[in-house]
């Protein structure tokens, strides 16, 4: 079984592709702190990967964090076969969302575009055709630019 990445594990814990991202987070903590040890291997010292999970999610962007999690799945899947397995499925699972990560399809179609088309990913807080800012208030005192000069 191949290790749990540490790039799609620092990028669940982070928030990052979504509420798919965020369900795959979900499930390992669930996959983590199911039964340990039903498998039939020696599990009493090795970690079920809960306390690296945890420490993970406190600095998602941890490399060291990751890798210790990491670890502690491949370690636990070794001697646990229930995990294995449930690991196994998560991790394809979980592989949508690395395949999907940066994945971006842009398609204009339908002829003359009249108007801004934007071509990326994520796009927040964006404005068109918008105004220019308002003018701040004048800081002259009181009265200032009441006065009439054509008198």
């Amino acid at each position: 079984m191949d290790p749990v990445s540490v790039g799609l594990l620092t990028a669940l814990a982070g928030g990052v592709a979504g509420e798919f991202g965020r369900q795959a987070w979900t499930a390992l903590g669930a996959l983590v702190r199911g039964p340990f040890g039903r498998g039939g291997g020696q599990v009493s010292a090795v970690s079920s990967g809960e306390a690296e999970l945890t420490r993970l999610a406190a600095d998602p962007g941890d490399q060291g964090r990751a890798q210790a999690l990491s670890t502690a799945l491949a370690v636990r899947a070794a001697v646990d076969e229930d995990f294995r397995a449930a690991l196994a499925a998560w991790q394809e699972q979980a592989a949508l969302v690395r395949a999907g990560d940066g994945a971006v399809t842009n398609l204009v179609s339908g002829g003359t575009q009249n108007g801004p088309v934007l071509q990326g990913k994520d796009f927040t807080n964006l404005t068109f055709n918008a105004g220019p800012p308002p003018a701040p208030p004048s800081s002259g005192g009181a009265g200032a630019g009441a006065a009439d000069s054509t008198r």
